[in-house]
């Protein structure tokens, strides 16, 4: 009989929390095999993750997840909701008439049900028979791989070393650059706190920020609030009313394509499913006798027909119409799409999308189109590692952007208060893309330079807002990993070794003589194994830190990828154990 296993997980947040419930779901299979949990956390508090952590966010931040959206843990967020006293809710900022399934709470609310459901499943795992233990305030410094011994070794912040049989990552956001308040540039909005004028004082300037995205949102948000008040108007119109003394503050978002995301839309299906339009070994067949997937042949075989019918039962029967043509492409159905979803001024079409997004929602008409092809995209983000380099860049270049623009959800509460601001002058887009920032510490501003344009505007405070950026190998905070090649960059083959010399130039690279594209963070199989400098999985070292992973899991967003991805480990792990 095999000797009892320990598993160490490196983080508790989201990801962490739908391991812990997975593998709670197995704990009769387990029981006797798995020993022991141990789970480390830098942060003092444990069973957020920093999207929800009152460490992090603020009060005014909306989650962009609702109730019926959430994949299950023990309680539902509107049971749990529903079985709090009104002081609780009264804390979170929630009427008790409010809470329902489609309802978009704080992220602090989440938080706090997050937390919750961690400590109700980490009990139900002891009960199991499976000794659970957390470490707050304990970061992972270095993970070293001990395969003669058949363990891992973690190095802890405070200096102690511990081994375990298998150690899994779930560390969630990196944010590896630095600050420079002295040029009042901010390399992340996070921790918000940070950006927070003190009390009784005003940012009275121009604020600019990287990107028009969530975390845009987020900064936006809560420097309005320090700096005005919102009302409505009887016709339900949200405006702002500035504080006095505030004459001189206002917001600029920079967006390289002069977007702004689009909103919150009715589902007919909140809840994405990898295989939802299309099974696993029909998928499989679709992949060429070369062993690769042709995005082509991926929209041919199985996202056209269904998209047609999405369109059809959206009444888009002209656009059904082009798509039942076998030469109208993905580049095709991109453009058009696109131009359909432009406009002139973003903030007016960001009000027209508003109106719309209402009414679908009061009538419970969902928009298929949109939701389907969220669906197959989700489908392949767990298939992407058989895509060649072709189609990896072509994802990234085409599909993901159009994706994350059109099928975004931004809450329609976040949107009300962009208008709001703009309406009262306080807030401005600028279309353009930064390729340059230049931090003076000695004027104590931030200036960007724009592409293809004259202007460098200059801001006193700025912060880059463009989310979460690939952890690239060389920078993987697991330094033994990188040097004993344990992980290595992932990457794609070519199915036409010729097409090498089209993609990016300083994504190809050479090894044992074969031409290889760089895909953006370390390599990972199916099952979240890392794998090594020899091409193997590691059956000790799980990674399922969507930073670490999106070369290979490039659609790996949110709650419901997190609960995707944690079973597929757990399965895989539960084989081993």
């Amino acid at each position: 009989m095999k000797p009892k296993h320990n598993l160490a997980i490196v983080g508790s947040g989201p990801s962490a929390i739908y391991l812990l419930k997975h593998l709670s779901d197995r704990v009769g299979d387990l029981r006797g095999h798995l020993e022991s949990i141990d789970v480390f956390e830098k942060s003092p508090l444990t069973g957020t993750g920093m999207p929800f952590s009152p460490i992090t966010t603020d009060r005014f931040h909306l989650s962009n997840i609702s109730s019926e959206e959430l994949p299950e843990l023990p309680e539902s967020l509107v049971d749990w909701l529903r079985g709090r006293p009104e002081t609780v809710l009264e804390e979170l900022g929630i009427a008790r008439a409010e809470i329902g399934e489609k309802a978009i709470f704080s992220r602090l609310t989440l938080g706090r049900y997050l937390r919750a459901q961690y400590l109700a499943i980490s009990s139900a795992l002891a009960e199991g028979g499976i000794r659970f233990s957390e470490h707050p305030c304990c970061g992972i410094s270095d993970i070293k791989d001990l395969p003669e011994n058949d363990q891992v070794e973690l190095l802890l912040s405070d200096g102690a070393r511990c081994r375990f049989n298998t150690v899994v990552i779930a560390s969630g956001h990196f944010w590896p650059k630095e600050d420079v308040p002295a040029a009042g540039y901010f390399a992340s909005p996070w921790p918000i706190s940070k950006l927070l004028p003190a009390d009784g004082h005003f940012l009275n300037h121009t604020i600019g920020t990287l990107g028009a995205s969530l975390s845009a949102f987020d900064v936006i948000t809560s420097l309005a609030h320090r700096h005005g008040i919102f009302g409505k108007t009887s016709d339900g119109t949200r405006h702002f009313h500035p504080d006095p003394g505030t004459e001189g503050f206002r917001m600029v978002m920079h967006s390289a394509n002069g977007l702004l995301p689009h909103l919150q839309y009715e589902q007919a299906e909140p809840m994405r499913k990898a295989y939802r339009h299309v099974d696993r070994e029909t998928l499989l067949s679709v992949v060429g006798n070369d062993g690769f997937l042709r995005l082509d042949a991926y929209f041919d075989a199985i996202c056209r027909p269904v998209l047609i019918r999405a369109l059809e039962n959206d009444g888009l029967r002209e656009m059904a119409v082009k798509l039942a043509d076998q030469n109208f492409g993905w580049e095709n159905f991109v453009d058009v799409m696109t131009e359909r979803h432009t406009y002139e001024d973003p903030f007016e079409g960001m009000k027209t999308e508003l109106e719309k997004a209402y009414e679908a929602i009061r009538k419970e008409r969902p928009i298929h189109w949109k939701e389907t092809l969220d669906d197959l995209i989700y489908t392949l983000n767990f298939h992407a590692e058989l895509l060649p380099a072709e189609d990896h860049s072509r994802l990234h270049s085409l599909i993901l952007p159009f994706l994350l623009n059109i099928v975004a959800a931004l809450p329609l509460e976040s949107a009300e208060i962009l208008l709001a601001l703009h309406a009262a002058g306080k807030l401005e887009l600028l279309s353009g893309k930064i390729v340059e920032v230049h931090k003076d510490r000695e004027a104590g501003t931030t200036a960007v330079e724009l592409e293809d344009s004259d202007q460098e505007p200059v801001y006193r405070t700025f912060v880059d807002c463009s989310g979460q950026q690939p952890v690239e190998a060389a920078e993987y905070p697991f330094p033994s990993l990188v040097r004993d090649h344990v992980v290595r960059p992932a990457r794609a083959l070519f199915a036409n070794p010729s097409s090498a010399s089209k993609l990016e130039g300083s994504r190809i690279f050479e090894e044992s003589g074969v031409s290889l594209y760089r895909l953006d963070g370390i390599d990972v199989d199916p099952f979240c194994r890392v794998v090594g400098g020899d091409a193997s999985s590691n059956f000790r070292i799980f990674d399922m830190a969507f930073p670490h992973t999106p070369g290979v899991r490039p659609y790996s967003y949110g709650l419901q990828s997190c609960n995707e991805t944690a079973g597929i480990l757990v399965r895989a792990l539960s084989r081993e154990i």
